[in-house]
């Protein structure tokens, strides 16, 4: 829907170009006094860009809010619960390798010898969540799962022979579930 959004007011904006191009070249073969083109020009070019700021205003606010990882401001520190990862080649190590449903996550991924990419995918192999696993470095990515199962952790940057085989697989819990 957003990606549609998007397209429609791309579409429009190019619009909106070539109509300004088209006038400027119908303009520019009439034979008069340039100052008061020029006047109206910078009339129309200022409504313009006010215009076009308050569609990408008003597009960025609507879109924004959806990302997947602004509801972790609103969580606090006690409800969070912290995962440590490393990666290695050619595999995962996890603090922890049973998660609940609702229960907000803070993946904290670093790397013991190579970059790695931490890709984490659910049932369908859709990437929900990703980050990069670097040594010496930690990063943290936020994910609260919203459906029990099996999700894979897999490497998304290529770190040498046995990459392909760099697969974790962790499971989900309802929240009754033992």
């Amino acid at each position: 829907m957003y990606q549609q959004i998007a397209w429609t007011v791309t579409l429009f904006l190019v619009f909106l170009i070539a109509l300004a191009f088209a006038f400027v070249y119908g303009e520019s073969g009439r034979l008069k006094e340039y100052g008061p083109i020029q006047k109206k020009g910078y009339k129309i070019r200022k409504y313009y860009f006010i215009g076009v700021l308050a569609v990408m205003a008003v597009v960025s606010g609507m879109t924004l809010t959806k990302l997947p990882y602004h509801h972790q401001h609103g969580v606090s520190a006690n409800e969070l619960k912290v995962i440590e990862v490393k990666g290695f080649q050619f595999g995962w190590e996890l603090s922890n390798e049973e998660f609940v449903v609702g229960e907000p996550i803070e993946f904290r991924v670093t790397s013991k010898d190579v970059t790695h990419g931490f890709g984490l995918y659910d049932q369908n192999m859709k990437l929900i969540a990703q980050t990069q696993a670097m040594p010496e470095y930690t990063n943290s990515v936020y994910h609260t799962f919203d459906k029990p199962g099996k999700y894979k952790i897999l490497c998304l940057e290529y770190c040498s022979v046995g990459h392909h085989v760099m697969v974790k697989e962790i499971t989900v819990k309802d929240k009754g579930a033992n």
